[in-house]
């Protein structure tokens, strides 16, 4: 591979350099460590060499009244410049003062042993003298003046506030430099220095396409790419260009990013990963000083890969209008970008890996072929690729002998990877507080419903009068959408509280591609016979069915306003799939169309409502017991379901490919 160094040198052809180059090629560079060595012997200098000599301060009155009349006061000095007095203790008188000391009184042999402050209007000789002039003659003792300049005090007084200062500005100068040793200076100026991390051959913890079940179509397009760059004369012999970029597309927790770590886990070239946000900076222009750096370090170590993920960070559409939307640091990151993947420069072998989930609101610019050649679209799994990515989690799981892995797909439609790997996880937490020694089926089915659902809250108060609308509100949920053909087949219902929700049915929704208007009605029949139950059994209403109400709605609008689903309407849709109009203040359409709108959506729900309605008064029987049934157990299943109303019509069978 081009550009690679050896780590070691022989020794006798290698020219004698000094110093030494360490390792990692960098020159030894001086230790800070040494400084606080030689700060801490200094003070503890300090310590050892002045701390016996130090005098003890001591009360005017105690020399007064003790020492002198006991005569063991051999000489006083006034120091004129400093306002204290210093007192020369008799050798032979030491031993009666050790208690002042706080040592053996030999520590104090060198004098003055004692001194204490005199305030400016003292007058010691007049005090003094009157005090002497008192004592017999062989307990005198002898008056000085002089006068004291500590000068090593004063140096360090001056030197140390400046070393002080000297030594917090290098310490949050390293600190702020985040790349010592990095060629090009450091510190504050690093700022605008790539934060990508860089991943080569010998990187451990590698990823490879066999821990990335499902994808297979994202995982072709890719590995050509990787098999591009192992083999660039297989594809340049014909004549062909290996691609600038690729962008990975698709909802999240489909695994994007974990496809980016496989391409550098099987492609063996250098791999630069960050994120989008990594861009931005609070500095003006740091962003794009920062592509132009991570650029400059991918084109020395070309061949290699850039993944850039949650790229819509910086890659969000420029505004046209510049004083109202617009952020110009942000826009001239992507300048930069742009210019980097496709402008006059040459990129040659340098690849630019992508992943986003708002390819809506990246700008065209970025997305025309020749900066990302390829968009590809990594969706939601199928039923076999979830049976693939169940067999990837499950390999570290203690499972039971013969466990349905199949089922478990069948069970969890909608999920993505990231979803699946919760589903394990999760399971094995639940039998692990259960203290079992194997997961078994009925944990992996309790995940399922702790995840969608929510956790469980048997101990939430709920009346029987609740508790019997909630019965008879969720039985109507069954009874619709099993009666109805092309309604979602129902999976279990409950009325133990989870989550929000006081009660929660599941279905396990067919997995097709597209919808029809009947197919649409007979959800929105299943989805109201919740309020449909309430007002034929009670007669009156209540707010339990908001969730249902909101999703109905929603539905109804998209029906007539997006899939032009409605007659009246006609073949019309007023989706922007480009996200343009998401925040303006126009709607695409007049106050009239707006009222006919209105009245196309309460037609389809009143339709719905009294399909509904019809489906339960004609098996009211069979809804009752139902609902009586769900007040027993508090849970049924679809096999009681068809115990009741019996098999169900068009039940669609999943089976893996």
């Amino acid at each position: 591979m081009n550009g690679t160094i050896p780590s070691t040198q022989n020794p006798q052809s290698a020219p004698k350099q000094a110093p030494t180059p360490l390792p990692n090629g960098r020159k030894p560079r001086f230790n800070p460590t040494w400084i606080y060595i030689i700060l801490c012997s200094f003070l503890v200098y300090l310590w050892v060499f002045n701390n016996g000599s130090s005098p003890v301060q001591i009360q005017w009155i105690d020399v007064k009244e003790k020492m002198m009349p006991a005569g063991d006061i051999e000489k006083i000095t006034l120091i004129t410049n400093l306002n204290h007095v210093e007192v020369y203790v008799k050798k032979d008188s030491l031993s009666k003062y050790k208690k002042y000391f706080g040592f053996k009184e030999t520590d104090h042999i060198t004098a003055p042993q004692f001194y204490f402050v005199i305030p400016s209007t003292f007058d010691a000789d007049t005090k003094f003298g009157e005090v002497r002039q008192q004592l017999p003659a062989g307990k005198k003792f002898s008056i000085e003046t002089a006068e004291r300049r500590d000068y090593i005090g004063r140096v360090l007084e001056w030197l140390f506030v400046p070393a002080l200062l000297l030594f917090v500005w290098l310490l949050m100068f390293r600190r702020m430099s985040g790349t010592a040793g990095v060629p090009g200076g450091g510190g504050i100026f690093s700022v605008g220095r790539s934060k990508a991390q860089l991943f080569d051959k010998d990187h451990k913890n590698k990823i490879t396409f066999q821990d990335v079940a499902g994808l297979e179509e994202a995982k072709v397009e890719v590995m050509e790419i990787v098999d591009f760059l192992k083999n660039p004369k297989k594809y340049t012999e014909l004549g062909g260009k290996i691609p600038k970029g690729a962008l990975l597309i698709g909802p999240p927790g489909t695994g994007k990013t974990l496809l980016a770590k496989a391409v550098a886990g099987e492609a063996n070239v250098p791999f630069f990963s960050l994120s989008g946000s990594d861009f931005v900076e609070m500095f003006v222009g740091v962003g794009a000083s920062r592509v132009r750096d991570l650029f400059r370090q991918a084109k020395e170590k070309a061949p290699c890969i850039v993944f850039i993920d949650e790229i819509d960070a910086v890659g969000r559409a420029r505004s046209k209008n510049g004083g109202f939307t617009s952020n110009d640091e942000r826009e001239n990151t992507l300048n930069q970008l742009l210019t980097e993947m496709d402008g006059f420069g040459s990129n040659s072998g340098v690849i630019i890996l992508a992943a986003t989930n708002r390819a809506d609101i990246l700008d065209k610019a970025l997305l025309r072929a020749g900066r990302f050649d390829r968009q590809i679209h990594v969706d939601l799994p199928e039923l076999k690729e979830r049976f693939e990515i169940f067999k990837v989690h499950l390999r570290g799981l203690k499972i039971t002998d013969g466990f349905d892995i199949a089922f478990l797909a069948k069970q969890t439609p909608g999920f993505s990877g990231a979803d699946i790997a919760n589903v394990c996880n999760e399971a094995a937490l639940i039998a692990a507080r259960k203290n079992k020694s194997t997961i078994e089926k009925q944990d992996f089915l309790d995940a399922v419903d702790r995840i969608i659902g929510g956790l469980e809250r048997k101990s939430k108060i709920i009346t029987k009068e609740e508790k019997r609308t909630i019965a008879y509100h969720e039985a109507g949920h069954a009874t619709v959408s099993w009666l109805l053909e092309h309604a979602n087949p129902l999976l279990k219902v409950t009325i133990i509280p989870r989550g929000r929700a006081l009660g929660a049915a599941w279905y396990l929704p067919e997995e097709r591609q597209i919808t029809t208007t009947e197919q649409l009605l007979d959800e929105m029949a299943a989805t109201l016979g919740g309020r449909a139950a309430e007002e034929l059994v009670f007669s009156k209403i209540s707010t339990g069915a908001m969730n249902d109400l909101e999703k109905i709605t929603k539905q109804a609008y998209a029906m007539v306003s997006y899939f032009g689903m409605s007659e009246k309407v006609g073949n019309i849709s007023y989706y922007d799939s480009t996200g343009q109009n998401e925040y303006g203040f126009n709607r695409p359409y007049s106050e009239k169309t707006a009222e006919l709108l209105d009245h196309e959506v309460k037609k389809l729900i009143d339709v719905s409502y009294e399909k509904a309605k019809k489906i339960l008064t004609q098996h009211k029987a069979e809804f009752s017991q139902l609902a009586e049934l769900l007040l027993e157990r508090e849970v049924i299943f679809s096999e009681d379901l068809e115990q009741i109303f019996g098999k169900r019509k068009n039940m669609h069978q999943h089976e893996l490919l």
